[in-house]
């Protein structure tokens, strides 16, 4: 239909799945990037300007972020890395829109838990404890 309005997914409505593992209630994901690293390249001959070669491609870590709850799935996946079972999993990164459909997802390939902190905690304190879990991984596609 021509002129229908298409408004932008809003950033609080996502949920995660990763291979094998039931998590629910994230509250933040943030670091999924990819980039190609620039090779500068010139020949002597050449003018004063490099060429510009493409490099290898670089994904940045995922953090995850949680309130504290009975679940230590996600924990024991940081536990098994510690111990040297590194188990890479697939991650799947799920925008939702207003009415509770999958509207864009992100698939993580070889991931796997770089880095666990646990929740601070303060006596006067009254926010949510919140554990997190940074994923190193080797790509990302957008597949919706």
């Amino acid at each position: 239909m021509a002129g229908e309005r298409r408004d932008p997914y809003r950033n609080f409505r996502f949920r995660i799945e990763v291979e094998g593992i039931q998590q629910a209630g994230f509250s933040e994901i943030s670091g999924f990037d990819a980039s190609l690293s620039v090779i500068e390249y010139r020949e002597g001959n050449e003018t004063i300007t490099p060429r510009k070669l493409p490099g290898l491609a670089k994904y940045g870590n995922i953090s995850l972020k949680w309130g504290v709850t009975d679940s230590m799935d996600m924990y024991n996946w940081m536990s098994e890395s510690i111990q040297g079972k590194i188990s890479r999993k697939t991650v799947t990164i799920i925008a939702i829109n207003e009415e509770g459909g999958d509207v864009a997802t992100w698939q993580v390939i070889e991931a796997w838990p770089s880095k666990y902190s646990a929740p601070s905690f303060k006596g006067t304190g009254n926010e949510v404890a919140i554990e997190s879990l940074e994923l190193a991984h080797e790509g990302m596609t957008r597949t919706k």
